[in-house]
Order: structure tokens, then C-alpha cells, then sequence
């Protein structure tokens, strides 16, 4: 009795030892592999994106207006004051380089001493025609009383003689009418003349003085008290010492209002449809990396664009601060997490313990008591670290953050009401899940 014993208690602790072994076996080299829990509560679908602030509204400090009057199209900046320095209105901010200027100012220097002398000229020429002109009158004026006497004398004198002599005198009456009209068409192309050589003395003295004003510009004056910021050119890089500011752009620095900050980034063209203004935002500084900030998006770019350096479509979103304090300068660069979506409630798990197979069926590697399978997973929306899921998985259900060793070949366990529909068209198939009860907005349990 006490060997039967014995033997039963041998034989049930070799069960209890296979048993272990088989349970074990299959788990082999899991044992440093991390197990998560599916978690249950709030989700949002996030964006993350890196920005730079710049105050909402700003003042410009801009170069010299007027350059392109005078075929300047761009100036070097010779030194402009450090970036972040507090300025008073009036005070000096930046010198630009005037040696385009200058030669243009000497070559219309030029230009307008010989305009002088061909007005000078001209003058003087005019004076002489008319002088000779009004002589000319004066000896035809003679010349008809001299005619006169003559006619005069003839009284008896042949009728021939008397008629020549009266021809004589019409001619030189004639003559001096004549000169008379010509006198005053000469005087009116003089004055002609007079005004033209004027006008174009008057239009290059008006070019050297706008020169000579333009030149007083060049050295640039803060326009109201503030902190300097250096203006970023088309490419992204501050203007500062050696830069160039073009004559249709002429912007120096800025004056930010720090009272209203904005973050500019850029969303890929794959995730924009997803953003909307009036989405909240978080926002973190990385010079300040205890600082948490909220925002909301106030502009969404209609038109993409191509960034240094980037292969990618991007779209410029602008994301307002609601709160800004002492601490906060423009320039600083943060990370921005918009939020497209908020689930009250849902299933989640992180991105790495899903699984693809056939790229159609989604699965994990779930722990359950001493087993471990594929199980079938349905998804929904994601954020950068984590994603929903509709079916498949219970809360607190535990499963593998990686893939499972020597189990990629097993089978996948299905989730059964899904097993009847993986043959049916697409669209179908579409529209049989989003008219499914378990699309209405709460987690199905697997």
C-alpha cells in the first residue's frame, strides 16, 4: 500500500515536471522580451512637428526706399548691432554700403555740369539770334523811310520813275512785316529751346538731390523702442553683417510685439489633411524644457512648398501661443504637438507590438498564462507612440512589444466575426465595417 503510494506520487510529479517542460518549451528565449498591458482611457491622435517663434506682429525696419529709382537693386550691409539688443527709437541699427551709390552720384554729377553748359549754351546762342533779329527790324525799318523820302522826291519825276520808286517802297515795307512774323516764330523756338535745356537741367538736379538724400538713408534709425530681431531672407537665413537686402524687399531686422507669439512649422504633405485651424496644440520649448505651453493652429498653408535640404512637400501651419511670458524670444525652437483627434475612451497599444502578415492581416504576439499565440488585431486611429484597437484585445490583456522568436511560422488566431469577410471587395467590405455596431465609437473586447 505505502509503494502504491509512493509510485503514484513519482509518477504525478513526472506529469507535473513534462508538463512544465511542454508549457515551457514553447517559451524559450521569451524570457528577456518586454510584456506590455492593452490599456483603456483617453487617446489623441497627435502630429509632432519642430517650429520656430516669431512674434505675431511685428515692426519693420527697413533700408533706404527709392533704390530702384536709381538701378540699385541690392546693398550690402557693413555692420548692423547684435541680434536681441533692446533699442530706443532713433538709435542706430545697421549701415549699409554706399559705393554703388557714390558712382552713380558722380556719373549724374557729371551728367549735370554738362546739362549746365548745354543750358548756359543755349542761352547764350538764343540771346544772339534775337539780338540779331531785333537789328535786323531796325535797319528794315530804315530802309522803309529811306523808300519813303525816295517816293516822296519823285513827285515830279516821271510817271516810270515814281512807280519804281513805290514798288521799292512795298517791297520794303513788305520785308519788314515779313521780318516782324519771323521775329516772333524765333522768339517762341527760343523760349522752346529755353524750356527743354530747363527741363532737363531741372530733371538731373532733381536725380543728384534724391542721390544726396537717398545717401542720408543709409544709415538705419530705429523706427519705434523694441528688441532687435535679425529679418530671415527667402531662404532661411538671418540678414546680418555682409547680407544683402534687395530693393523690392528692403528689410533690415524687425521689432517683435513679444506679447503674441506664433510657432511657425511645417507639416508633410501626407499628414496636412489632417490638420485644421482652431486644433490645439502642445507646445514645448527646447530652451526650456520644464515649460509647457498650449496653442491652437490659426493658419494652414493652401499652397505646398519645397525646404532646404528636403525631398518632401511640406505646408506651412501656424500655431498661436495662448500664453507668453519674459522668458520666451523669438528664434527659440519647439516641438509642437497638434492634435487632430480625442477619444474619450479607447483600447490602446504601443506602435511596435503590431505585426503584419500578408500586408492584410494585422496581428500581436499575446501572453496568456503560460501561452503564447498570434492573435488578430483591427486598428484605428494612431498618434506617433500608440495606436487604437476595434477588436481583437481586451483591456489588460498582455502582449509582446517585439517579435516573439521561433513563433514567426505559427498560426494567427482570427478574430472569428471578421474570419467570413476577408474575400469580399474592398468597398464592400468597407462599408460592412463602418456599418458594424462595433465602429460606434466603443472598443470591441477580443
Amino acid at each position: 500500500m505505502k509503494r502504491n503510494r509512493i509510485i503514484s506520487i513519482s509518477v504525478a510529479v513526472v506529469v507535473i515536471i513534462s508538463l512544465f517542460i511542454v508549457f515551457r518549451g514553447g517559451s524559450s528565449g521569451k524570457e528577456n522580451d518586454i510584456i506590455v498591458e492593452v490599456k483603456n482611457g483617453p487617446f489623441e491622435v497627435e502630429i509632432i512637428t519642430t517650429g520656430e517663434l516669431e512674434a505675431k506682429n511685428s515692426v519693420k525696419i527697413l533700408g533706404p526706399s527709392g533704390l530702384r529709382n536709381y538701378h540699385i537693386w541690392q546693398v550690402s550691409i557693413l555692420d548692423i548691432i547684435d541680434e536681441g539688443t533692446y533699442v530706443k527709437k532713433g538709435q542706430f541699427v545697421a549701415s549699409l554700403d554706399k559705393s554703388e551709390l557714390t558712382n552713380k552720384l558722380n556719373e549724374a554729377q557729371i551728367e549735370l555740369d554738362k546739362k549746365q553748359s548745354q543750358y548756359t549754351q543755349t542761352q547764350l546762342d538764343t540771346t544772339l539770334q534775337m539780338r540779331e533779329a531785333r537789328d535786323e527790324l531796325i535797319n528794315l525799318e530804315y530802309t522803309v523811310v529811306e523808300k519813303q523820302l525816295v517816293v516822296d522826291q519823285s513827285q515830279f519825276e516821271p510817271p516810270a520813275t515814281i512807280q519804281k520808286a513805290e514798288i521799292e517802297l512795298e517791297k520794303s515795307k513788305r520785308a519788314l512785316e515779313q521780318a516782324k512774323e519771323n521775329y516772333k516764330i524765333k522768339k517762341q523756338q527760343n523760349i522752346a529751346k529755353m524750356e527743354e535745356v530747363s527741363a532737363s537741367l531741372r530733371k538731373e538736379r532733381l536725380r543728384v538731390k534724391g542721390m544726396q538724400d537717398l545717401a542720408q538713408n543709409f544709415n538705419i534709425l530705429a523706427p519705434e523702442d523694441g528688441m532687435l530681431i535679425y529679418h530671415k531672407n527667402w531662404d532661411g537665413r538671418p540678414i546680418k553683417a555682409g547680407s544683402q537686402i534687395h530693393a523690392w524687399n528692403p528689410i533690415v531686422a524687425t521689432l517683435p510685439d513679444l506679447s503674441v507669439m506664433v510657432s511657425q512649422t511645417y507639416v508633410n504633405e501626407v499628414d496636412i489633411r489632417k490638420i485644421k485651424s482652431g486644433q490645439p496644440v502642445k507646445i514645448g520649448l527646447d530652451a526650456f524644457p520644464d515649460k509647457k505651453l498650449t496653442g491652437e493652429v490659426v493658419k494652414v498653408a493652401n499652397v505646398g512648398e519645397q525646404r532646404p535640404n528636403s525631398d518632401a512637400k511640406v505646408f506651412q501651419v501656424s500655431v498661436q501661443l495662448d500664453e507668453t511670458d519674459g522668458s520666451i524670444r523669438p528664434a527659440m525652437t519647439t516641438s509642437n504637438s497638434i492634435i487632430t483627434k480625442s477619444i474619450t475612451e479607447a483600447l490602446y497599444i504601443p506602435l511596435e507590438c503590431l505585426h503584419n502578415q500578408y500586408d492584410s492581416i494585422t496581428y500581436v504576439y499575446k501572453k496568456d498564462g503560460l501561452n503564447t499565440y498570434k492573435q488578430e488585431v483591427m486598428i484605428g486611429d494612431a498618434n506617433s507612440n500608440e495606436i487604437v484597437i476595434l477588436a481583437g484585445l481586451s483591456e489588460g490583456d498582455r502582449i509582446y512589444l517585439s517579435n516573439v522568436q521561433g513563433m514567426e511560422d505559427d498560426n494567427i488566431s482570427l478574430i472569428p466575426e471578421m474570419d467570413g469577410k476577408r474575400n469580399l471587395p474592398q468597398e464592400e467590405e468597407e462599408e460592412k465595417l463602418i456599418d458594424g455596431p462595433d465602429f460606434a465609437g466603443t472598443p470591441r473586447k477580443g
